[in-house]
């Protein structure tokens, strides 16, 4: 992840000059004889996340799950008939992207004929691996190894199958079974979900993980999933569907006012607001050897979760806002210089309660995030004891968080990031390109500005990732027959890449540290880990 301050845009309009008009990117169909295509543009929000994906697949996504299940309840055939009503009722996982050039670049859908088409495609994009390769194995190989998803592969599935079954007992009996095996032994399994970020952000992950779960592990049949495949297939893709779009870009899912004053004091405000973050501190960095991905995790058992969930409840605050307060003071205790300048933080804010547009598409895979920052003092006073400050600076967070999610010019800085990091996202597309070819001519140095005041910096020491509590979505009770035990998530990551991510799963809360262990300094990175858990263990 990019550790530059973040910009908020939105993805689904193309604004070119200051008075131009807001185009909303449309599903477009076209027939042919015996196939037809949905297609839209990518918006400036996907393209921010597109452009850069394309040499080594930066921020593609992963999220994996260990559970405990029968064998028969991921049989290959099982799990690939839900795979396949998956990518129906969300087309983004199913398309491929076209690029023309560097802002002309669009979603292209084909959907399937028959529900053996469906399954074909879904077969191509899900892979079974043996048990006997360990998850951290898999899950390096997606971070450092050759990129799985392309242009052409949006979304793949990965299963590993349980070899060895547990002695754990069998589960409460039903008065109706969902399976035809009476008695059945469990075993440990893995998925791990892969998709694009430009094809979603984390909501649409663990809702889209839910679901899964929800029809790999409900009371349907096999031949009962395949007639719903075949029912989906039709009302969304048939002949007969009124619906057949893809879902929105970002920027589609908001009415934006066609008043040129409006939009003038939007920009205003929004170059006001950037600069109110400042943020002086950074890791160090090295760039010689090539990225190389670790995620170090820690998970606090039931007991402990519950005891830091009420010392923050007790403080007025949540675990997202304590976990800024745990990164400022880890930081702080090994910070000697610069004391003077405030530390930020930033993370992302999801857009869908915003919303003022209902889609056509009922999918919720699509990209939907903004930015919010966080900035906190860097000093630690002696005279005040250390709880008192943590505290105290976890409520300026919360306070912070609050503040930037209820701004009533949310949507429009939001818009306007996203509208940046897209023209961005292009022009340096454009020069990696042409460095690669050997054409690249670095532009004339920028002429010197005539305010000489100092600028103030802006730089973000690192990303949270801040989940919530997942339980709230995984309707665990919906799929009886799994018990979900484990959960990691991240993303490829470009060089000197970092994001910290805490959340609470399965009646735990976990804690993970993604960073590009060759691009930062090592033993700074470590110390900052160390101060992060110790702050945790000593003061939550």
């Amino acid at each position: 992840m990019d550790t530059s301050p973040p910009v908020l845009l939105d993805a689904s309009y193309s604004v070119s000059g200051s008075d131009s008009e807001v185009k909303p990117h449309r599903s477009y169909c076209s027939s042919l004889k015996d196939t037809w295509k949905v297609e839209r543009p990518l918006g400036n929000n996907e393209l921010s996340y597109f452009l850069p994906s394309r040499a080594d697949g930066v921020n593609d996504m992963y999220l994996h799950l260990g559970f405990v299940a029968p064998e028969h309840v991921v049989r290959r055939a099982r799990v690939l008939t839900v795979w396949a009503i998956l990518r129906i009722r969300h087309p983004l996982l199913a398309s491929k992207v076209v690029m023309q050039d560097y802002d002309d670049v669009r979603f292209v859908f084909n959907p399937p004929q028959s529900p053996e088409d469906a399954l074909v495609d879904a077969d191509s994009n899900l892979e079974y691996r043996s048990s006997t390769k360990d998850v951290l194995e898999l899950i390096d190989s997606y971070l450092n190894g050759a990129r799985t998803l392309s242009n052409d592969r949006l979304s793949y599935l990965v299963v590993s199958q349980g070899g060895t079954s547990l002695p754990s007992p069998p589960l409460t009996p039903r008065s109706t079974p969902p399976f035809d095996e009476p008695e059945y032994p469990l075993y440990n399994h893995d998925i791990m979900i892969c998709a694009a970020h430009f094809l979603g952000d984390g909501m649409a992950l663990h809702q889209f993980a839910n679901d899964f779960f929800g029809l790999l592990g409900g009371d349907k049949t096999i031949v009962e999933l395949e007639a719903q495949l075949r029912e989906e297939l039709s009302s969304r893709w048939g002949a007969d569907s009124t619906n057949a779009v893809l879902p929105n870009a970002l920027e589609d899912n908001f009415t934006v006012s066609p008043s040129r004053l409006r939009r003038a004091a939007e920009k205003v405000d929004f170059q006001l607001s950037q600069r109110r973050f400042v943020g002086g501190h950074s890791f160090r960095r090295q760039t010689k050897q090539p990225r190389h991905t670790i995620v170090p995790t820690v998970s606090y058992d039931t007991e402990r979760t519950k005891s830091i969930l009420k010392r923050c409840k007790t403080h007025g605050v949540s675990v997202s806002a304590a976990m800024f307060a745990a990164c400022n003071i880890a930081w702080a205790k090994m910070c000697s210089e610069k004391q003077d300048l405030s530390m930020m933080m930033y993370s992302a804010l999801n857009l869908r309660p915003y919303f003022t547009v209902k889609p056509a598409n009922d999918s919720y895979w699509f990209l939907a995030i903004g930015y919010f920052n966080v900035i906190l003092p860097t000093f630690i006073p002696r005279s005040i004891d250390l709880s008192s400050v943590f505290w105290h600076r976890a409520r300026v967070a919360k306070e912070q968080s609050i503040q930037a999610a209820k701004n009533q010019m949310i949507v429009s800085r939001s818009l306007l990031m996203t509208e940046e990091r897209g023209k961005r996202a292009c022009i340096w597309a454009k020069e990696d390109d042409e460095r690669e070819r050997g054409t690249f001519v670095p532009p004339p140095p920028p002429v010197p500005a005539v305010d000489t005041a100092p600028r103030t910096p802006s730089t973000a020491l690192i990303g949270l990732s801040l989940l919530g509590n997942l339980d709230g979505i995984y309707k665990h009770g919906t799929f009886p027959t799994i018990k979900l035990h484990t959960l990691t998530t991240g993303s490829r990551q470009r060089s000197g890449g970092m994001l910290l991510f805490g959340y609470t799963f399965a009646g735990k809360l976990w804690v993970s540290l993604g960073y590009d262990k060759n691009g930062f300094d090592k033993v700074m990175v470590e110390q900052f880990w160390e101060n992060m858990l110790q702050t945790m263990d000593e003061l939550l």
